[in-house]
Formats: structure tokens, C-alpha cells, sequence
């Protein structure tokens, strides 16, 4: 939060005025710096806006007006027919410095309490558990108040390190205890390690990995609970992790692949929308518990510095829920941009589907077709080989007084029948192969048409490769 702010406006009597806010949080006060022409100049706004906002030196040219107001939740921060460009910047400067304000008052209260308890480390000579709890419940509420965000950064920053200081001048007393300690993380890190290794040797002999698995849960249930530095915890968990990873990638393999289709793409994108859309709504939902239950401990509270505070949150949390509101409405109408294109890569997936089907299905009645042919083929040649058997047998039986005198018209017989034979032979291979293609060609072709029919435009597969092949 900026505690300077420079704009321009009018005074109470309509000049052409700038002006340069600066908040005193320790005094609860504001002063109010105003230049009016011809010393206010745009040189002198850009210096003001980049150097002094900044904490920069800067010497205020002369004449000029400076006049120091009370900071209050009634009062406002700019005396009385003053009026500027940006009134959002005054309001939210107003609201947010009150909160400055009292949030600096806490962190007194805390550095009083603080050095109280350093006062007391200091006359220890021993290490005193009372004082070293006392030390820890005074940090545990400073965190309280850090995540109430009812201090800021640079406060919570100075009282952990002071209170940093304190614990390590209070560990220092029992050194011999972080000793003895160290010493037993080292021997229980030993210990898993050990364990890990045997683990790791197994995996790597191949032997039932369901046992492998158990066997890692059980130690990584002693891990929780035991007591670790923070290397050797670091050591332990890293073997520990690694090792879970080995174990699920031999039982499930490596992970799938990327999405595969534009559709996939933008669903998985809408998906993670939709996710944001439910943090986002559970968000706002907090705030708004938040500002009831501010609300309610307003009613009830004790002091009026912790009244103060709560008012000045119940703004900061009405502030956050309109912000978060608006990214919540565009949060929606991206969901609904996404919605009506997620129809239309629906519809093209739907389509690539069917093609691809329709591909598939005639893939398998061409296999099914030359299956059919193929066999018909081999009872066409089972055929032939039974004809050529029984001719061949017919000539055996010819008896020997009629062998010579017929020798010459056997042979010519018997050529003319090998030859009738082969030429039968090849005409109903050839018939058989011509079917073959024929039924090819025709369920391609049917095939085709069912495609076709199928989509609103034709399916060219030829391009996707011409471009590979070029």
C-alpha cells in the first residue's frame, strides 16, 4: 500500500491545483502539500509521481502550501470544496491508510510485548522452558495476526527476526540437546536409508512389485511420525519419493500421451476453466464468511483498536469480493465462448469418427471378401489336382499288346491332354485371380460410395502424405 499519492484537481476556489498527500502512520496525521500554477507544472507532477512517491529526496519549489489534517474515519483526507480527478484514488488512499494506521499500532503493542520478553532471556543464565514457551505462544499469535493479513510485510518481517534472535539465543542454552538430537536424526535417517536400498535392490531383481508398494506406505507412515532434521528429512524424502515413482511406473507404465485432437485439447482446457470457475466461486465464498464474521465479532468486540481494525477489513474484504466478482463474470462468459466452440469441434469429431468407422468397416469386408476368395481358389486347385490324378491313372491302365502300335497316337494324345490340362488349369486360376480383383475393386468402390455418402465433403487422405513425402 502507497502511503503517497500525487493528483491533480481544484481548490475551494476552482485553481487548477496539484496536489501531494503523504501519510504520517505513527501520528495518525496526513499532510497535504498544494501547488497551483505557474510553480504547478507537469515537470513537476512527474517528479512528484516517480521520485518522491518513491521516498526519493526532492526540494518542493516555492510558493507552496502545506497543511497537516487528522486522520479519522469521519473526516475527510481533503479540506472542505477541494475536489480532484480521481476520486476513487482519495476514497481508497482514505481506507486503506486507516488500516495502515492501526495495523502500526498492533505492532507497537507487539514490539512493547517483545521487548519484555527480551529483557527476560537476557537475565536467564540457563535455558528456562517457561520463557522459551512463552516466547513460542507470543509468535504463534504474531503468525495469528500475519494471517488475519492485520500486519503488514515489513512489520512481521522486523518481529520475526527479533524473535528469531531471541530462539537462537535461547538454542544456544541447549546446544547439548541440538546435539543429542542431531545425533538421533542422523542414526533414524541411517535406518531409512538402509530400508530404501534393500527396497530399491528388489525392484531391480524384478520380484512382486503389490509388496514393494505396501512395504513403501509402511515406511512412510514411521517417516511422518519421526523426528528429522531438516536435511536429513530432506534426504529421506527425496530416496522416498524416488522410489514410489519407480515402483508405480513398472506397475501402470510411463504416462499416456498428449491430447490427440483439437476437441481433446479444448475440452481439457475447458475442464481447467471449469476448475478455476469452482476455486474462484469458493473464494469469493470465503470472503463473504469472512465479512460476516467480521461483522459479527464487531458487535462484540473488546477494544476499540481491535473495533478500528475490523472496520477497516470489513472495507479492504468488500473491496476484494467486488474485484474478484468481476474476474468471476468474465471467468463466465469465457466458459460460454468455450461451451458453443466445444459444439463445434463436437460435431468435427463426430465426423472424424465416422470416417475413420466407415474406414475400419471396409478394411474388414475387403479381408472378409479375398478370404472367401482365397478359399474358393484352393477347392478350384483341389479340383484340378484330382482331375489331373484320375487322367493320369486312366493311362496306367492301357494294356501292353496295344502299347506299341498305338505309341505314336499315346503320345500325341498324351500331349494333347497335358496341354488341354494346363491350359484348363491356368483359365480357372485365371478366373479365380480375376474374381479375386474384381471383388476388390467392387467393395472398394461400394466402400467408397458409403463414405462419401456418409460425410458433406470428400475425404482426400492423399494431401496429409504428399505434404510428408515433400
Amino acid at each position: 500500500m502507497k502511503t503517497k499519492i500525487v493528483l491533480w484537481g481544484l481548490d475551494a476556489e476552482g485553481k487548477r491545483t496539484l496536489m501531494a498527500l503523504e501519510l504520517l502512520a505513527a501520528e495518525s496525521k496526513v499532510n497535504l502539500y498544494t501547488f497551483q500554477e505557474p510553480v504547478a507544472t507537469e515537470e513537476l507532477s512527474n517528479q512528484l509521481m516517480n521520485d518522491w512517491r518513491n521516498n526519493k529526496e526532492l526540494s518542493f519549489p516555492d510558493p507552496h502550501q502545506k497543511e497537516v489534517r487528522s486522520l479519522s474515519v469521519s473526516a475527510p483526507l481533503l479540506p472542505e470544496g477541494f475536489k480532484v480527478e480521481r476520486e476513487d484514488v482519495i476514497q481508497r488512499a482514505h481506507t486503506e491508510w486507516q488500516f495502515i494506521v492501526l495495523s502500526a499500532r498492533l505492532n507497537q503493542a507487539y514490539e512493547s510485548e517483545l521487548a519484555d520478553i527480551s529483557d527476560r532471556v537476557s537475565g536467564l543464565d540457563a535455558f528456562d522452558s517457561k520463557t522459551w514457551e512463552e516466547l513460542k505462544s507470543f509468535w504463534n499469535k504474531v503468525q495469528a495476526q500475519v494471517r488475519e493479513r492485520n500486519l503488514f510485510k515489513d512489520h512481521a518481517d522486523t518481529l520475526r527476526d527479533r524473535t528469531n534472535e531471541l530462539f537462537s539465543r535461547m538454542k544456544s542454552m541447549r546446544s547439548k540437546l541440538d546435539e543429542e538430537f542431531k545425533k538421533r536424526s542422523a542414526e533414524t535417517q541411517k535406518e531409512f536409508q538402509e530400508k530404501l536400498q534393500d527396497i530399491e535392490d528388489r525392484l531391480g531383481k524384478g520380484l512382486r512389485l503389490q509388496t514393494l508398494f505396501d512395504e513403501l506406505k509402511q515406511i512412510q507412515r514411521k517417516f511422518r511420525e519421526s523426528k528429522f532434521t531438516r536435511d536429513d528429512r530432506a534426504k529421506v524424502w527425496n530416496r522416498l519419493d524416488a522410489a514410489f515413482k519407480q515402483v508405480k511406473e513398472k506397475r501402470f507404465g510411463p504416462d499416456a500421451a498428449g491430447d490427440k485432437s483439437p476437441f481433446e485439447r479444448l475440452q481439457r482446457r475447458y475442464n481447467g476453466l471449469l476448475e478455476a470457475i469452482k476455486k474462484m466461486e469458493r473464494s469469493i465464498k470465503r470472503d463473504e464468511d469472512e465479512l460476516s464474521f467480521q461483522q459479527r465479532k464487531i458487535e462484540r468486540t473488546d477494544g476499540q483498536l481491535e473495533a478500528q481494525i475490523r472496520e477497516a477489513k470489513i472495507k479492504m474484504i468488500q473491496d476484494r469480493i467486488d474485484s474478484k466478482k468481476e474476474k468471476f463474470a468474465d471467468m463466465v462468459k469465457t466458459r460460454q465462448e468455450l461451451e458453443k466452440r466445444l459444439e463445434k469441434e463436437k460435431a468435427k469429431e463426430e465426423k472424424r469418427k465416422a470416417e475413420a468407422l466407415a474406414k475400419e468397416k471396409a478394411k474388414e469386408e475387403i479381408a472378409k471378401k479375398i478370404q472367401e476368395q482365397n478359399e474358393a481358389l484352393e477347392d478350384k486347385a483341389d479340383e484340378l489336382e484330382k482331375a489331373a490324378r484320375q487322367l493320369k491313372e486312366g493311362k496306367k491302365d492301357v494294356g501292353p499288346s496295344t502299347k506299341k502300335s498305338t505309341n505314336d497316337d499315346d503320345q500325341a494324345s498324351s500331349g494333347d491332354s497335358g496341354e488341354s490340362i494346363v491350359k484348363a488349369v491356368g483359365s480357372m486360376l485365371g478366373e479365380a485371380l480375376e474374381d479375386v480383383v474384381d471383388t476388390v475393386k467392387a467393395v472398394a468402390v461400394v466402400i467408397g460410395d458409403q463414405v462419401d455418402s456418409g460425410t458433406d465433403e470428400p475425404v482426400d487422405e492423399s494431401s496429409p502424405q504428399k505434404e510428408e513425402e515433400e
